[in-house]
């Protein structure tokens, strides 16, 4: 059996638990290109979203990998990639 997608929503939630939130950002609303950086989130906010995803959904990411996922999408690209490459 497989894990279900992560979605947009998941991601806010981790980010939100992992790292808190900059009340000056809205993750609510259309982010998905935005870049992290512009989001208030910087690379060791995504290495513990990155370990709660796995704790979590059971997908482990690459340093390498987490590097080139800038903004959300990319990043839900690169966490959806296995799960939906094996249905």
């Amino acid at each position: 059996m497989t894990a279900p997608a992560l979605t947009l929503t998941d991601l806010t939630r981790i980010l939100r638990e992992s790292a808190g939130e900059d009340e000056s950002v809205n993750l609510d609303g259309d982010i998905l290109d935005t870049p992290f950086a512009e989001l208030g989130y910087d690379s060791l906010a995504l290495l513990e979203a990155a370990s709660r995803i796995e704790r979590e959904v059971g997908i482990r990411l690459s340093e390498d990998a987490l590097g080139d996922a800038e903004t959300p999408r990319l990043f839900l690209n690169l966490v959806n990639e296995p799960i939906t490459s094996t249905t």
